[in-house]
């Protein structure tokens, strides 16, 4: 199972996915900086160290430098929070989510159908 994560550790795993599923630290820092964050060295370190931990990086040296490579995709840490968010929210009932979105105006007749047919591709 993949460990659940901070937002600002969440931060930090975009930016590697974003790098083709590998970044160094100083790509991280500079794209901390272009979004505007303007965390510490020893900030952005913690939250490196934390998620090599948990297991969702791997660190490797190259000359005297690190480089953080992801070790769950994008897709499956999405997949594994979708399915804990149902499982809490909704018993594990998934129309129960659909149906929020729907009430809640934040899934539009356009995603719906599109939706749809990404379901009904997906049969065949």
């Amino acid at each position: 199972m993949i460990q659940q994560v901070s937002d600002s550790e969440l931060e930090l795993m975009k930016i590697v996915w974003a790098g083709g599923g590998t970044a160094r630290y100083a790509q991280i820092m500079e794209e901390l900086e272009k979004a505007g964050k303007t965390w510490q060295k020893n900030t952005v370190i913690t939250l490196l160290s934390r998620l090599v931990d948990k297991g969702l990086l791997r660190t490797s040296k190259i000359g005297r430098r690190n480089e953080y490579a992801a070790l769950v995709s994008q897709g499956e840490y999405q997949a594994q929070q979708a399915r804990t968010l149902v499982g809490k929210l909704y018993a594990g009932d998934a129309r129960g989510l659909v149906a929020t979105l729907i009430q809640g105006e934040m899934l539009s007749a356009e995603d719906y159908e599109e939706l749809k047919r990404f379901w009904e591709d997906g049969k065949k």
